[in-house]
């Protein structure tokens, strides 16, 4: 068997080139790999095309450091905060470069990763009736129901390159457990050609309840061990949102400099996630306990 267990500077730079589709995170608003991200940044990653269902810090991080040359997205902000103002300067300024956007409703992405996981070409679903999407997103079409003639939508199935996401634990095999709130991590991970998996901590048993979210290691490209590693955001049962780092990135991003000297003091003069943690002073807090 390969060997899974791959530190995170080597996953991403084994898996993930440039010019890739790259789905980073698929849970909303837990779990979402930030040090994932902040790798790809510092790899200096270029002309990806970001796929999330709800694009926020990390994809506002990523297109002002110039990774991204397209979106595919749902919905973009900074959650109970307000816009991912990066996001918006290249969408109304082209900085630091132009970015395309294929804009789609969540129920749709969701869809369409279930498509790309179940190795159909598209989804159907019954909705963008009197949105004005499908007139600015050409892959938003229409198809004839063959049993009722309905009228429904139809849009692309979602493969990409690359999924990454974060998940609590793995096991020395390279099985991983996704617990709390999944969203679509399962479905975007099988949609994938290679699928990069942060996690919390590496086990020796996953003690996996019944009906849990398990991906087996013959499904994922690598496993890699970043504690804290979805920082802002949660993991279920080890640590909860930073609501006031999430407040304080709409003051930093909100100018180019502040926000490139951010981005260079914290990311890219960091060497990996501990360095990123201790630069920009956040504090790992202690693991939270669970309940039944």
């Amino acid at each position: 068997m390969p060997e899974k267990l791959l530190s995170m500077t080597g996953a991403i730079e084994r898996f993930v080139p440039d010019g890739a589709s790259v789905a980073l995170g698929c849970a909303l608003e837990p779990l979402i790999p930030f040090a994932a991200g902040h790798e790809l940044i510092r790899s200096g990653r270029r002309d990806l095309t970001l796929v999330r269902m709800t694009p926020d810090i990390v994809y506002d991080q990523m297109i002002g450091m110039g990774c991204a040359r397209t979106l595919v997205f749902s919905w973009g902000g900074n959650p109970g905060v307000g816009s991912i103002h990066r996001f918006r300067d290249a969408i109304e300024n082209g900085w630091p470069r132009p970015l395309a956007i294929q804009e789609h409703s969540h129920a749709d992405m969701a869809g369409r990763y279930q498509a790309g996981a179940s190795g159909l070409p598209f989804s159907v679903l019954r909705g963008y009736v009197g949105s004005d999407l499908p007139r600015q997103n050409p892959n938003i079409r229409s198809i004839t129901c063959p049993f009722t003639g309905e009228k429904l939508a139809a849009t692309p199935a979602i493969n990409p390159d690359v999924t990454v996401i974060h998940a609590q634990k793995a096991d020395r095999k390279g099985n991983v457990l996704v617990s709390g709130i999944v969203g679509i991590q399962k479905e975007a991970v099988l949609a994938a050609r290679a699928s990069v998996v942060t996690v919390e901590e590496i086990v020796d048993d996953l003690e996996a309840e019944k009906n849990a979210c398990f991906l087996p290691h013959w499904v994922l490209a690598a496993v890699c061990e970043v504690p804290y590693g979805a920082h802002p955001s949660y993991a279920h049962g080890y640590y909860g949102r930073d609501n006031a780092f999430c407040k304080a990135w709409d003051a930093i991003a909100r100018d180019r400099d502040t926000f490139l000297a951010w981005m260079r003091r914290h990311v890219l003069e960091t060497k990996d996630h501990a360095q990123f943690l201790a630069s920009a002073g956040i504090v790992r807090p202690a693991r939270r306990a669970q309940h039944a």
